[in-house]
């Protein structure tokens, strides 16, 4: 274990318990500034790529991108689960949010203007500055103390419009200030409304700038209220084809259906879908705090991994340089034949394609420079990055599986979070085998009469069947072997190898259960365990 971790672990042992999220956060800082940061400086990589981290980068909170055109829900998104108002905050049809607004946690409410927020060495926006006053007068952060902002930050961004004339009057790049948040943040939402499938050019470009960073990409399909069931279906397959042009993967980018806001649904039919969907994303959102340390130690490796491609192509421009005459027809040569460079690199160091920047936005870039005053390879700093990556990674991530043990689950709570974590409105309260945990009655007395009939055809004897006689009606719920066998285990309450009237009709409640599309417990809830064998269990499992 590396000596950083020995003086975390011992520090946590004397004081009793420091947070995990700390020590992590340390070895991964140490790593960056040691190993990954020299080689970063010596060939310009914050120039070209990304600016340097900061501690506010590795110890800011989990933070939410969201990304849409004009309408589509975005801030009405962020006020559905804060279930508050924030500072700054504009809703309406036509392009109302205008700027970029960091949503955090703070004891007051009040809002901090982008010029003063890229100075404060707590947040972690100082990078942003490059972007220049254009940006940052439309840039900022609402603070409010809300429980979901005590795990989570959220940024809002200004809705995307279609044509040219909107590009043009923003007065910043504004892919660039997406690629900056989509290399920071842990989610990137991007939000469509049902009535809104189109992707404009500017849209698609801000979905590029999202490249490699495909698996914190996440669809909500909004609104999705506002049509019925057959044009929902038309609706998903329409969204699944515009993306299919502009995501290059071969995986299904995971789309949530269903209307995120506070008000009543317009068209009901899909309820039950929409319900499944949100808490879908719920689960996804609340698990961000305890994979925060896993993805800001993925973060650190593709920047590393870059990092070194960016050092190889730069020292090889470096190396091909005449002494003398001839360096412009040179450099415009080697601009030229990049693409070339790159396939021969990746065959001398043996370096995956997808490691390797854009071609043409490194093309674009190099144009700017002087290749004579690039730095020559220098092995011991790829050296100790390769030492991280073989060595030291796998050591940290030892140490946050264990820290993950040790520690309580993290998840966010508060706002919409807490309305259907508990109590009736919970997802699946009172729904397949969890029907009649609230009732005094057996929930399978209310069918038994029809599972008598069939349980007598089956020839009792002594009030039981065997287990040929059952299999003989189970398996014509046409369900494989696999589950009928654990619908035996559960239904079979005395492990005799038979059942009575009771079990045969809690094997054919579970069968029900299963064929209605739910699934089946792992162990027999105390409400569903026939009436005469509850005497025998002291207490459910």
């Amino acid at each position: 274990m590396f000596s950083w971790m020995g003086r975390q672990a011992g520090g946590r042992e004397r004081s009793g318990g420091m947070d995990a999220v700390q020590t992590v956060t340390g070895g991964l800082r140490s790593l960056y500034q040691r190993k990954v940061l020299p080689l970063e400086e010596a060939y310009r990589f914050h120039e070209f790529h990304s600016p340097a981290l900061e501690d506010a980068d590795f110890e800011n909170k989990p933070m939410i991108l969201l990304v849409g055109q004009y309408s589509t829900g975005k801030t009405t998104f962020i006020r559905y689960l804060l279930e508050q108002d924030f500072p700054g905050m504009r809703i309406g049809p036509e392009p109302t949010t205008d700027s970029f607004i960091a949503v955090m946690y703070g004891e007051t409410e009040g809002s901090t203007p982008g010029n003063a927020l890229v100075v404060d060495p707590k947040k972690p926006f100082r990078k942003l500055s490059r972007f220049g006053n254009a940006f940052l007068n439309r840039f900022m952060c609402s603070q409010l103390p809300n429980q979901v902002l005590k795990s989570i930050s959220i940024i809002d961004s200004p809705g995307i419009l279609s044509g040219e004339k909107q590009r043009i009057s923003r007065g910043y790049d504004f892919c660039q200030v997406l690629q900056w948040f989509a290399e920071r943040v842990d989610r990137i939402i991007l939000l469509f409304d049902a009535h809104k499938l189109d992707i404009s050019d500017e849209f698609s470009e801000a979905i590029k700038a999202f490249r490699g960073q495909d698996d914190k990409i996440r669809v909500v399909l909004n609104k999705a209220d506002q049509v019925d069931t057959q044009q929902l279906m038309r609706v998903y397959g329409a969204l699944m084809w515009s993306l299919g042009k502009v995501i290059n993967t071969p995986e299904v980018l995971r789309v949530y259906i269903g209307s995120f806001w506070a008000q009543p649904l317009q068209n009901t039919d899909n309820r039950r879908l929409f319900e499944a969907e949100a808490q879908d994303l719920f689960r996804d959102i609340q698990s961000l705090p305890q994979k925060a340390a896993v993805r800001k130690l993925n973060d650190l490796i593709k920047r590393a991994r870059l990092a070194k491609v960016h050092a190889y192509i730069i020292s090889y421009l470096k190396k091909e340089m005449p002494n003398v005459f001839g360096k412009e027809n040179k450099k415009r040569e080697l601009i030229f034949r990049l693409p070339e460079i790159y396939v021969q690199l990746q065959r001398e160091y043996q370096i995956s394609a997808g490691d390797f920047p854009e071609v043409k936005a490194m093309q674009e870039q190099l144009e700017n420079y002087d290749f004579t005053k690039f730095h020559s390879l220098k092995p011991k700093l790829i050296e100790a990055v390769d030492n991280m990556l073989s060595n030291k990674i796998s050591s940290l991530m030892s140490l946050i599986s264990q820290e993950e043990m040790n520690m309580p689950t993290q998840m966010v709570q508060g706002g919409a979070f807490d309305g259907t974590s508990e109590g009736p409105f919970n997802q699946g309260y009172g729904e397949g085998a969890k029907e009649g945990a609230d009732e005094e009655e057996w929930v399978v007395a209310k069918d038994k009469p029809v599972y008598d009939e069939l349980f007598y055809t089956l020839s009792p004897i002594n009030g039981k069947i065997s287990g040929v006689n059952a299999k003989k009606e189970m398996v014509t719920s046409k369900l494989p072997n696999s589950v009928l066998g654990k619908i035996w285990k559960l239904a079979d309450c005395d492990c005799d190898g038979m059942l009575d009237e009771e079990e045969f009709a809690l094997a054919k409640h579970l069968i029900k259960i299963k064929l209605d599309g739910y699934e089946l417990p792992n162990s027999l809830p105390l409400h569903l365990v026939p009436p005469s064998h509850r005497k025998s269990l002291p207490k459910a499992d």
